[in-house]
């Protein structure tokens, strides 16, 4: 993969990951699996590992999750709560450890290995010994308030165990780890007024059998795994739905120094004041002890009580793990050993095709569903016919269907040896079965902005029922206009009623149209029209995403925004202005031409500014271009204005921003625990400024 591929390669991959990331951790809940998700963020690691001057401070990668909600109180984390870097395989595994001897010849590679338990990372701090306060993990720095529900579960500790003058008075697991580990006993001697300790809130697959029992019992729908109950669960506001679903807790940090020099020191303190801990961990004198356990692990991991993806392996002793320090979003020295990703076999019964915003042709596999990793699975994508053929698939096989890489589950291959015969092939149509028209084949741009090239599939209709459908639910969402109230079944019912026929007729709508629909009443219909009302100015970065020009994602419309200024001077561009614009190539400028030549998207867009929709001018620099020529770099947290406030900053007077270092670079500005990227510029010798000096700087 050449540089300019991988770069738009991590682009796509940010994106789904944060989006992903937001319903996982905020919102808890997940349209793709964990395993798919890992194997997402595995790549674009791999990507970065390979590209690291491609790695900017906002990727996933270097961060932990998304916002907290505000139906709970925001607490702030006294120490940051970090998330782990993936390995898959134990050539990985040794990869990382050979990238630890790089950075310091000196550690000692003696590892911590644990069970991975799949459950929601916890924080519980203890005042006096008495829990005083549980919080969520949040966005790392700042998490949610959720003490009342976590003093439902019963493994979590209301009251430390203290007194420990009498040995005699433990138990015999108790003497045995004060004999064998002094730290521990002194450790707990006497504790701190304030001591923290993290885990992992989770549901034991028993307890997740009953609780869908209970489900079916009362005709509800069952639940898919047992991690988004536990998640739910201590996201409710009533704290008895939490007691009622029997949670448990694992500790497995401790943040508060008490003396321990080893993680395998912080298991045996938490277990002594009274914690639960994984059941499964040993202390490896190799990389090659750890890929045994691991193996063992895998072996068990469907007796164990509890579903887990892995196990967490880190450097035993704590000074080498300090010392090593953080790398965007983990530390250095711990990293999860996952399982290969879930797939599972199933019969292939039949292939539809869907119809995407642009017309694209998209075949999808029906196939008898089958769980996967605690998902049921009745549909595949197989991309495009070149995908079917290079599969070989036809009607009827038996598939093997893997959830790791995509938003719906792909399939991987076919077993041909259980082919029956009477097994049907499958070619492409030639009318849409939607509406009938005309099926051609032509090429199409790969992404937003690379101009590599595949094969698709397009209904020559525009006026496509299910290509209309489709634009409107993109012009509605969340990067677009971002019209609360309007998701796509809302979408449908106002086009069946006639209500609307393009995105301009949203904007024209009363309440007196939307509340004799079902579903809809007064108060309802009000908030809706306000909704849509409040949306008629908008940028113009989002208005040119709204409009869903071929080829034209949410990058490239901030570029051409920030470019031309005005939808009006997009409008009038020809592709050799287009292709001035860095990444934009033939195929998207092409592609932007064309669509603004439409008689059809003229009319919309007249349409729209009849309606009182007026995208907001960029406005032109007005201070003084006192940094022109100038290339700065970002790394670290700001504390006195964002990311993005910085860097309008600097391209309002004439500089230009980068996501990584080079011999180029003039500035390296440093926030708050910057990332590697300070590593580079030393190297390159690249001048580094503070914060404080920046302001001074920008003025």
């Amino acid at each position: 993969m050449t540089k300019t591929q991988a770069k738009e390669r991590i682009q796509k991959l940010r994106q789904e990951i944060n989006y992903h990331r937001y319903l996982y951790h905020v919102l808890d809940r997940a349209e793709i699996s964990d395993a798919a998700n890992d194997s997402l963020k595995h790549e674009l690691a791999t990507l970065e590992d390979e590209f690291p001057d491609l790695v900017t401070p906002d990727s996933p990668t270097q961060r932990v999750g998304g916002r907290a909600l505000t139906k709970f109180k925001k607490v702030p984390h006294r120490e940051r709560m970090l998330s782990l870097n993936d390995c898959f395989s134990p050539d990985e595994l040794r990869a990382w450890e050979e990238r630890l001897l790089r950075i310091d010849p000196k550690v000692e590679c003696r590892y911590f290995a644990e069970l991975k338990v799949d459950g929601f990372a916890i924080s519980l701090e203890y005042q006096d010994g008495v829990l005083a306060r549980a919080s969520t993990r949040g966005d790392g720095l700042i998490g949610e308030d959720v003490t009342e529900n976590v003093r439902t579960v019963e493994s979590a500790p209301l009251l430390l165990m203290r007194d420990f003058s009498k040995v005699t008075r433990t138990s015999d697991e108790i003497k045995k780890i004060f004999e064998e580990f002094p730290r521990v006993r002194r450790a707990v001697r006497v504790l701190p007024r304030h001591l923290e300790m993290r885990g992992e809130i989770y549901m034991t697959r028993s307890a997740f059998a009953a609780v869908n029992r209970e489900q079916k019992k009362n005709n509800l729908p069952v639940y898919a795994n047992p991690r988004n109950i536990a998640a739910g669960s201590i996201r409710q506001l009533d704290p008895k739905i939490a007691a009622a679903r029997r949670l448990d807790f694992l500790a497995y940090d401790l943040v508060t120094e008490l003396g321990q020099e080893t993680h395998e020191e912080e298991h045996l303190i938490a277990k002594v004041l009274g914690f639960k801990t994984v059941e499964m961990a040993e202390v490896c004198a190799s990389v090659d002890e750890v890929i045994a356990f691991w193996r063992k692990v895998g072996e068990k991991r469907e007796a164990l009580p509890y579903l887990i993806d892995g196990v967490v392996v880190q450097l035993n002793r704590g000074r080498d793990f300090k010392r090593l320090g953080i790398a965007g979003k983990a530390p250095r020295a711990a990293i999860a050993f996952k399982f290969a990703a879930a797939e599972a076999t199933t019969i292939l019964r039949d292939i539809i095709v869907q119809i995407g915003r642009t017309g694209v042709l998209t075949p999808v596999a029906v196939m008898d569903p089958v769980n996967i990793g605690g998902v049921t699975v009745s549909r595949a994508t197989l991309h495009n016919q070149d995908e079917i053929r290079r599969l070989g698939v036809k009607i009827g096989d038996t598939v093997i269907v893997e959830r790791a890489g995509d938003v719906i589950p792909a399939v991987k291959s076919i077993l041909r040896r259980l082919r029956p015969k009477n097994a049907k092939p499958f070619s492409m149509p030639r009318v849409c079965p939607i509406c009938g028209s005309k099926v051609v084949r032509k090429q199409q741009a790969t992404s937003d902005k690379r101009q590599d090239l595949s094969v698709a599939y397009y209904c020559t209709n525009s006026q496509c029922a299910a290509v209309q459908h489709e634009m409107l639910y993109h012009f509605v969402s969340k990067k677009a206009f971002d019209i609360q109230g309007l998701g796509p079944k809302i979408v449908d019912v106002l086009l069946d009623q006639g209500l609307i026929r393009d995105a301009a007729d949203f904007f024209t709508l009363k309440k007196e149209d939307v509340e004799i629909l079902e579903r809809f009443g007064e108060k309802s219909a009000d908030n809706l029209i306000r909704s849509i009302a409040e949306k008629k100015s908008i940028a113009v970065a989002r208005f040119i995403y709204a409009l869903g020009i071929p080829h034209v994602g949410e990058e490239t419309a901030i570029e051409l925004a920030a470019h031309f200024g005005s939808v009006e001077k997009l409008a009038s561009a020809s592709s050799d202005d287009l292709q001035k614009i860095k990444d934009i190539g033939g195929v998207v400028a092409t592609s932007i031409v064309e669509w603004f030549k439409s008689a059809r998207n003229r009319e919309l867009l007249k349409k729209l500014e009849r309606a009182g929709v007026y995208p907001l001018k960029e406005k032109a620099a007005v201070v003084p271009q006192t940094l022109r020529g100038n290339i700065f770099v970002l790394t670290g947290i700001l504390a006195s204005l964002t990311r993005d406030q910085a860097k309008e900053k600097i391209r309002a007077r004439g500089g230009d921003v980068s996501g990584s270092v080079s011999k180029k670079t003039t500035y390296l500005v440093l926030g708050e625990e910057p990332g590697s990227k300070l590593e580079a510029a030393k190297r390159l010798g690249v001048k580094t400024i503070s914060e404080k000096e920046f302001l001074a700087l920008i003025g």
